[in-house]
C-alpha cells in the first residue's frame, strides 16, 4: 500500500481504497459470525419444527467446522467490488442519460467576436427550430491573490485556483441568478471593480463579503471586491461563471462571447451548417456528442475496474472450491447417516444445495450492502450528485453469489451421494 500511495498522483485515494477494503473485510467477518449464530438459533426454533430440510441446512451452516467464514470471505470481497462498480456506473449513467439531456442545450458556441454577437443572435432568432439563445462575454483569468496574499496560501489547492477560469461581466444579474448573500451593483455602476462569486466555491475557499480578489487577465491584474455570492450549479449545464464583475471593470478589454443554443434535435444539423457558413471563426460543441463521449469513457473505466474485480473474484472462487473440497469428508459421513435413516438421494442433495445457497445468499447480501455504501460515498462526496440505489445490479450480485456457492457445493456432493452408507460407516468405526 505504501508503494501504491507513493506512485499514485492521488495518495489520499489509495488510503481511502485501502480503508474501504479493510472495512469490507471486517463487515464480512462480522456477517459470517452473525450468520453462524443466527442459523444455529433458527435451527433450534420451534417455528421450523416441521421444515426438517431447512432445519438441517441451518444446523449445518451454524455447526462447528462449517464453511461459512471461508465462503463469505472468499466471495464477499470480489462481489463487493463488483457491486460498488454496478452502483456507481448505474448512477453516473442515470445522471448523464436521464437528467442532463433534459436541461442541456444543443450547442455551446465559443469564440464569437463582439461584432458578431448581434448578427449571430438575429440569425438564430429567425430559425423556427431554435427555442432560446443565451450569451455572455467571456475572458479567461487566473486568481493570483486574495486580500493581497498569494491565493493558494489563503485557500489551499482549490480547483478554482488551478489554472485559468472563465470571467464574465454584466450590468444586471443574468437571468435565473439567485443571490445568496450581499447585493448586486446598481445598473451603470462606474466605481471601483466589484465581483459576484459562486457561493459554494466561496464557502470552500473561506471567502467572505468584502474580500478582495486579484485576477490576472491578459497579463494585467484586476482587483475587485466581492459584493455578492450567488448559486452556481454547473451540473445543470446552464452557462455560468465562478466570477462576474461589473461591466466598467473590463471596459475595452479584448474578449469573445460564449453562447448556448436550445433547439430541436432535428434542426441541429442545419443550425451548425448555417453558423459555420456565416461565422467560420466560431467553434460549436454539440452537447449530445460530448455526452456520448463521456458515456464511452465511463464504460471503459468501468470495464477496466470490472476486470480487476474479476481477478479478485476468481481468486475467491479458488478459495471457495478449496473450502468445498475440504468439507467432502464431512458430507460423506453426513450423507451416509441420512441415507441410513431413510433419506433419498434427492433429499440429501437438496439439503446440500440449500446449505450452499444460504451461504451464497449471505455473501451476496453483504456484498450488496458494502457496494451500496461504497457507491453512495463516491457518488455523494466525489461526484457530488444524488445517489439512487440500483436494484438491478444488486440482484445480479446476490444471484451470482448464490450460483457460485451452489455450483461449488454441488460439484463436491456427487461423491458423498454415490458412496455406500455401510462402507462409510464401517470405515468410521
Amino acid at each position: 500500500m505504501a508503494s501504491a500511495a507513493w506512485l499514485s498522483p492521488v495518495p489520499r485515494l489509495v488510503f481511502w481504497a485501502a480503508g474501504g477494503i479493510a472495512g469490507v473485510l471486517l463487515l464480512l467477518v462480522l456477517a459470517s459470525t452473525g450468520l453462524r449464530r443466527g442459523a444455529r438459533a433458527l435451527a433450534r426454533s420451534r417455528a421450523l419444527a416441521r421444515l426438517s430440510l431447512l432445519r438441517g441446512a441451518l444446523g449445518a451452516v451454524g455447526g462447528p467446522g462449517g464453511e461459512v467464514r471461508a465462503t463469505v470471505l472468499a466471495l464477499g470481497l470480489g462481489l463487493s467490488v463488483l457491486a460498488a462498480i454496478g452502483q456507481i456506473e448505474t448512477n453516473l449513467r442515470g445522471a448523464i442519460a436521464d437528467e442532463l439531456p433534459e436541461v442541456a442545450p444543443s450547442y455551446f458556441v465559443l469564440d464569437i467576436q463582439p461584432a458578431q454577437i448581434e448578427p449571430f443572435r438575429a440569425m438564430l432568432a429567425a430559425n423556427p427550430g431554435v427555442h432560446s439563445v443565451t450569451s455572455a462575454p467571456m475572458l479567461r483569468g487566473v486568481i493570483t491573490r486574495i486580500n493581497g496574499r498569494p491565493a493558494q496560501e489563503v485557500a489551499g489547492n482549490h480547483w478554482v485556483l488551478r489554472g485559468d477560469r472563465g470571467v464574465s461581466y454584466a450590468n444586471t444579474p443574468p437571468e435565473g441568478t439567485t443571490i445568496t448573500a450581499g447585493d448586486w451593483w446598481p445598473e451603470g455602476f462606474d466605481g471601483p471593480p466589484q465581483m459576484s462569486f459562486a457561493a459554494e466555491e466561496a464557502a470552500e475557499m473561506g471567502l467572505r463579503l468584502g474580500d478582495e480578489i486579484t485576477v490576472n487577465i491578459l497579463g494585467r491584474d484586476l482587483t475587485a471586491r466581492i459584493t455578492s455570492f450567488r448559486e452556481v450549479d454547473f451540473s445543470t449545464a446552464r452557462m455560468d461563471f465562478v466570477m462576474i464583475v461589473n461591466s466598467d471593470a473590463l471596459a475595452g478589454a479584448p474578449h469573445t462571447h460564449l453562447a448556448s443554443i436550445h433547439a430541436d434535435e432535428a434542426a441541429e444539423a442545419a443550425i451548425l451548417r448555417d453558423l459555420a457558413t456565416a461565422f467560420p471563426n466560431i467553434t460549436a460543441v454539440r452537447v449530445r456528442d460530448a455526452i456520448a463521449r463521456v458515456s464511452g469513457i465511463l464504460s471503459g473505466i468501468a470495464a477496466a475496474v470490472t476486470y480487476a474485480a474479476g481477478v479478485t473474484l476468481a481468486t475467491g472462487v479458488v478459495v471457495l472450491v478449496g473450502a468445498a473440497a475440504a468439507g467432502t469428508q464431512g458430507r460423506l459421513k453426513e450423507a451416509a447417516i441420512l441415507k441410513t435413516l431413510g433419506a433419498t438421494r434427492a433429499r440429501v442433495l437438496a439439503g446440500f444445495a440449500l446449505r450452499s445457497a444460504l451461504m451464497g445468499l449471505a455473501a451476496g447480501a453483504v456484498a450488496v450492502l458494502g457496494g451500496a455504501l461504497a457507491g453512495w460515498g463516491v457518488i455523494t462526496f466525489v461526484m457530488e450528485t444524488e445517489f439512487r440505489f440500483a436494484p438491478g445490479p444488486a440482484l445480479g450480485i446476490v444471484a451470482g453469489g448464490v450460483l457460485a456457492t451452489l455450483l461449488a457445493g454441488l460439484a463436491f456432493a456427487w461423491g458423498p451421494l454415490a458412496a455406500r452408507p455401510a462402507r462409510v460407516l464401517r470405515a468410521r468405526e
